[in-house]
């Protein structure tokens, strides 16, 4: 690449233009020239107050310091200090690389402070490069080009710009030191994450009483001998020939992470709630919570310990099939009611958990998910409304505490709907309510989730979005166990 300057004569005076420009060699041996950048007319003015900011990096002081630049073909104004005149012909661009990119991750790791967390987790021993700035590069790879070590040891660190940010050389991509980084990092897994949920609460004013959980698996080539919990198991990659390891992870509505476990691979998923309950109550201690989840992973016997045992704990999920069979005659005599325009929902309180039946008439050209959505929304609503009675007493009297401001309700969208029939959504979701709450004096409003599907084996829809509503649901009745 290399500047070109245009010269155009207008109004007997004469301007000057200015073109970034690519040179690229054709297989007929020719050169082709690409125009990559416009920088337009630099004019007296604008030459002056660049004669005032522009800094150049002095190689042989090692420094920068300000020179006034003009182009070879004009004389150095007498008033310039400091002036240099370029040759624009001989000017060329060399390692072009993207600099916005890494710099925006750096500023990202210095808002959360993780370059002082790390500092005192990691301090400076007897290595040349120190393990938060090897650290910090891992993380901003991972933020701009996810890829393994060994790719950003080969090639990405080259064509980014982090070793001038990080004021190093291609000593802090070394690939033994890089992976050495993540054995020290392990350590401090625990303290990491309650830094950072503090950090969330001071810059985003992020809460944490809505808890999205869910797992997921990975797969591995070869035996992973070396791999203590790559073992064969329910594979959701269908690769049910490759070992695997299998993540739980937890976070919020807003996608902020508070904790995750590596598992071995024949992990069942009903077995993991329980520990995630009491992990979570060990870091952040015990406060109000409500857990959303899949149908597939927690246990009748964990919902009612949670029902029951766990006080400030309440939860969301998809209703399983043999709930539905239970009740499902007892669901076809209710009436349905509308909440929303093309919605209507059935409600249904049992054993302190209320259920909801929601339908959707899609109209012509509507989207699945736009239907999954509206249905979820009113869904979610319509149990808000259920739930704040263990408080309020009556539906009136718990739709005039929303209308004065009190209570929160959430709207989830999913992004693959169930047919109940031609033209309309049904899904089945219950939702903790615990009797007896109102005279404990605790508020017992919570989110609602859609669970049913038709085809057999666990939900498989993920919960794309949740956010505040407060739409009017005036004309709903709810439901007397």
């Amino acid at each position: 690449m290399f500047l070109r300057s245009n010269t155009r004569i207008k109004d007997g005076k004469q301007h000057r233009y200015y073109t970034v420009v690519e040179s690229r060699r054709l297989q007929s041996g020719k050169v082709a020239q690409r125009q990559v950048l416009y920088l337009g007319e630099i004019n007296d003015s604008q030459q002056a107050a660049w004669r005032k900011t522009l800094e150049v990096f002095d190689e042989g002081q090692q420094r920068y310091r300000p020179l006034s630049l003009f182009p070879e073909d004009r004389p150095v104004p007498a008033d310039a200090i400091d002036g240099v005149q370029v040759k624009l012909s001989e000017m060329k661009l060399e390692r072009a690389r993207p600099y916005g990119n890494c710099w925006l991750g750096c500023e990202l790791w210095r808002q959360l402070q993780l370059d002082r967390f790390w500092s005192g987790k990691l301090p400076r021993g007897r290595e040349s490069v120190a393990w938060p700035q090897v650290l910090e590069l891992l993380v901003v790879n991972r933020l701009i080009d996810p890829g393994s070590e060994f790719h950003l040891h080969r090639q990405w660190f080259d064509h980014s710009a982090m070793d001038v940010l990080l004021g190093q050389d291609f000593a802090v991509a070394e690939k033994d030191r890089l992976y050495r980084c993540l054995d020290r990092v392990l350590e401090h897994k625990q303290d990491l994450f309650v830094h950072l949920q503090q950090r969330w609460k001071d810059l985003f004013d992020a809460e944490f009483d809505l808890l999205l959980y869910d797992l997921t698996s990975t797969y591995v080539e070869g035996e992973a001998e070396q791999n203590p919990k790559a073992r064969y198991g329910y594979s959701r990659d269908k690769r049910p020939d490759c070992k695997q390891v299998v993540i739980a992870l937890i976070v919020t509505p807003a996608g902020l992470p508070l904790a995750y476990e590596v598992m071995a691979g024949n992990t069942s998923e009903k077995t993991t709630l329980r520990d995630f309950l009491d992990r979570i109550e060990n870091l952040y201690g015990k406060a109000r919570r409500v857990w959303l989840m899949d149908r597939g992973i927690p246990t009748e016997a964990l919902l009612r310990e949670m029902r029951t045992s766990r006080q400030e704990t309440f939860y969301l999920v998809g209703t399983s099939r043999a709930k539905i069979r239970e009740y499902e005659k007892q669901w076809l005599e209710l009436p349905w009611q509308k909440v929303r325009e093309s919605v209507e929902v059935k409600l249904f309180a049992r054993e302190g958990e209320l259920y909801v039946l929601a339908k959707s008439e899609r109209a012509a050209g509507q989207r699945d998910g736009d239907a999954a959505e509206k249905t979820g929304a009113a869904a979610a609503e319509v149990a808000r409304d259920a739930a704040e009675l263990s408080e309020a007493g009556s539906v009136a009297d718990a739709r005039g505490r929303r209308q004065n401001g009190c209570g929160t309700g959430f709207r989830i969208c999913e992004n693959q709907p169930t047919s109940g029939g031609p033209g309309s959504d049904a899904r089945d979701v219950h939702v903790s309510t615990r009797q007896g709450q109102a005279e404990r004096g605790r508020t017992a409003r919570r989110p609602l989730s859609a669970a049913d599907e038709p085809d057999g084996g666990r939900s498989g829809r993920v919960v794309g979005s949740l956010r505040a509503t407060d739409a009017d649901r005036s004309g709903v009745q709810m439901p007397e166990e």
